[in-house]
C-alpha cells in the first residue's frame, strides 16, 4: 500500500485512541434458564347475604288469604253420607322464623263452620240416607271465629345449574279452639283440619314450583362478565382478572337473611397495553363448604420504556463526584432493558470530566421491610469495563457505583397505596341495583421479579376480605 493511502487510516486510529468520549458496546443478550412460572390460582371467596323479604313476598302472594269449601256458601260438602258441612277460612299475616338452615313461616287462621247430620244405613260407598238432614248448626259464628295455627317448613339448596331447589313441608295444622257443632255434639275439628291441609298442600306445591323456576344464572353471569371486564388501574395499565372457576357453599338461614359464600379461582394480571376483552359463558357451579377471604396473585407486565422514563426523571443531570478526586460525571440519559438472565441492564449516557456511554447491570430485588424495589450489586457490564479503564481509573470509583445504585431504588409505597385505594374503591359500591359489594385488601406484596428481554414482570400477592349483600332479587 502506498504511504499516501496509509496515512489517513493511521490518522483515524490515532484520533480514536486519543478520544475523550468512551463509547462502550452494548452487552450481548444471551438466553438463560429464567422462565415465568405458571401464575398460581388466586382464590377469592365472597360471603353473600340475601335479604329474604323478596322470598317472603313470594310466599305472601302464593298462600291464599281465604279458603272455602267448594261453592261456599251455597253448597255443603257431604262426608260419609251422614254429615254435611261448609266452612270459610281466612288467614292472618305471615310470620317467619329460622332454625339452622331451615325457614319456618306460618299464620293464624280463623274459620267458621256450618253443617248438619242425618241417619244413613249401609257400608262404604253403598250407604244411603234414612232420615232428612237435621237443622243447620254453626261453629264460630255467634261465639267468634275458631282459630288454628298453620305453618310451613322450608329448606333450600342451590344446584350446579344455578337453580334454587326448595324443600317445603306443610306442617300439621294446630287448632287453638275446638269446633263442636250442634248435631250430636260432634267435634269435627279434625275433619276440618284434614280438609284444610289438603288445600294448603296446593299452595305449597305452587310456592315450590315458583321458586324452582327461579334461574340465578343470569345474575351470576353478570358477576362473571364484570370479572372478565378490563379495569383501568390509574396510569399503570389495565387489570384483567381472568376468572377460571366458580363455587358456592351450602345455604344457611339466619333471621331474615339467607347466607352462602361464592368463590372464584382466577389468574389476574396487570398489563400496560389494553388487552382484548374476553367474554365467556359462566361454568357450572361446584357446591362445597362455606369459605371467605381471598388470596390473589397478580402478574404486572411493565415495558422498559416506562421504567426508563422513571429513572430518567429521577437521575437526569444528577452529578456524582468521584471520592478523593476532582473528577465527576453528570447523568444525561438512562435507558433500561432486560437481559433474560435475572439481571437488568442500564444504558447510561453521561457528561462531566469525561463524556460517553457505558452499560451497567444489576439484580432487581424487592425489600419487603423498606418496600423498595432496587438494583443490587450494580456494576459495569464486562464490555464496558475496558472502555471505562481507558477513560481513567477514577471511573471505577466505588462512590460513583454506590450513588448510581442508590438512584435505582424505587419506593413502591405510593404504588401500593394507589393499588389498594383503587381496588378498595371497586370493592365498595353498588354493583347492580340492590346488590352491594363491601370489602378491603389488607396488604399487597411483591413475590417475584422476572426481568425478561421485552418486559419486566412483577408478581404481586394480596390478601383481603369481601362480601356481597343482595337487598333485592329480580324474580
Amino acid at each position: 500500500m502506498r504511504p499516501e493511502k496509509l496515512f489517513p487510516i493511521i490518522l483515524l486510529i490515532l484520533v480514536a485512541a486519543c478520544s475523550k468520549k468512551p463509547i462502550a458496546e452494548k452487552p450481548v443478550i444471551v438466553n438463560s434458564s429464567i422462565a415465568l412460572d405458571t401464575l398460581p390460582l388466586s382464590d377469592i371467596d365472597i360471603p353473600i347475604k340475601i335479604n329474604l323479604k323478596p322470598f317472603y313476598a313470594i310466599a305472601e302472594k302464593q298462600v291464599e288469604k281465604e279458603y272455602t269449601t267448594p261453592n261456599y256458601p251455597r253448597d255443603f260438602v257431604v262426608e260419609n253420607c251422614d254429615t254435611r258441612y261448609m266452612y270459610r277460612f281466612r288467614r292472618g299475616p305471615l310470620q317467619f322464623s329460622t332454625q339452622g338452615n331451615q325457614l319456618q313461616f306460618g299464620f293464624t287462621g280463623f274459620y267458621i263452620i256450618a253443617g248438619g247430620q242425618r241417619i244413613c244405613s249401609g257400608t262404604g260407598s253403598n250407604r244411603v240416607s234414612v232420615t232428612p238432614w237435621s237443622p243447620t248448626c254453626t261453629c264460630g259464628l255467634s261465639e267468634g271465629e275458631r282459630r288454628v295455627n298453620i305453618s310451613f317448613t322450608a329448606g333450600m339448596q342451590i344446584t350446579p345449574s344455578y337453580h334454587i331447589v326448595p324443600t317445603i313441608k306443610t306442617n300439621e295444622p294446630k287448632p287453638l279452639d275446638k269446633c263442636t257443632v250442634c248435631f250430636w255434639g260432634q267435634d269435627i275439628t279434625q275433619t276440618v283440619m284434614d280438609r284444610l291441609k289438603a288445600q294448603l298442600e296446593d299452595s305449597r306445591k305452587s310456592m315450590q314450583d315458583t321458586i324452582m323456576k327461579m334461574d340465578l344464572r343470569p345474575q351470576f353471569q353478570k358477576v362473571w362478565d364484570m370479572l372478565n371486564a378490563i379495569q383501568p388501574v390509574s396510569n399503570y395499565g389495565y387489570l384483567q382478572i381472568n376468572p377460571q372457576q366458580m363455587r358456592v357453599s351450602n345455604i344457611r338461614v339466619e333471621k331474615d337473611t339467607l347466607q352462602l359464600s361464592v368463590g372464584i379461582s382466577a389468574r389476574p394480571r396487570v398489563v400496560q397495553a389494553r388487552p382484548a376483552e374476553v367474554r365467556t359463558v359462566i361454568p357450572d357451579l361446584s357446591v362445597g363448604q362455606n369459605r371467605r377471604g381471598f388470596s390473589i396473585y397478580t402478574d404486572a407486565l411493565l415495558n422498559y420504556d416506562s421504567l426508563s422514563n422513571l429513572l430518567q426523571a429521577s437521575m437526569y443531570k444528577k452529578r456524582i463526584d468521584a471520592e478523593g478526586s476532582s473528577k465527576y460525571i453528570i447523568v444525561e440519559k438512562v435507558q433500561v432493558y432486560g437481559s433474560n438472565s435475572a439481571m437488568l441492564n442500564l444504558k447510561m449516557q453521561f457528561s462531566g470530566s469525561v463524556s460517553g456511554t457505558f452499560y451497567l447491570s444489576g439484580k432487581p430485588v424487592y425489600d419487603a421491610a423498606t418496600k423498595q424495589l432496587k438494583l443490587e450489586n450494580l456494576n459495569y457490564d464486562i464490555r464496558s469495563q475496558s472502555v471505562v479503564v481507558k477513560a481513567g481509573e477514577w471511573m471505577f470509583n466505588k462512590r460513583i457505583l454506590h450513588e448510581l445504585e442508590k438512584s435505582t431504588r424505587f419506593d413502591v409505597t405510593a404504588y401500593e397505596k394507589m393499588l389498594l385505594d383503587k381496588i378498595n374503591a371497586q370493592f365498595n359500591k353498588e354493583v347492580y341495583k340492590g346488590v352491594l359489594m363491601n370489602g378491603s385488601v389488607q396488604n399487597v406484596s411483591i413475590e417475584k421479579i422476572y426481568p425478561f428481554v421485552d418486559q419486566l414482570v412483577i408478581r404481586f400477592s394480596s390478601k383481603g376480605d369481601l362480601e356481597i349483600l343482595v337487598r333485592e332479587l329480580s324474580l
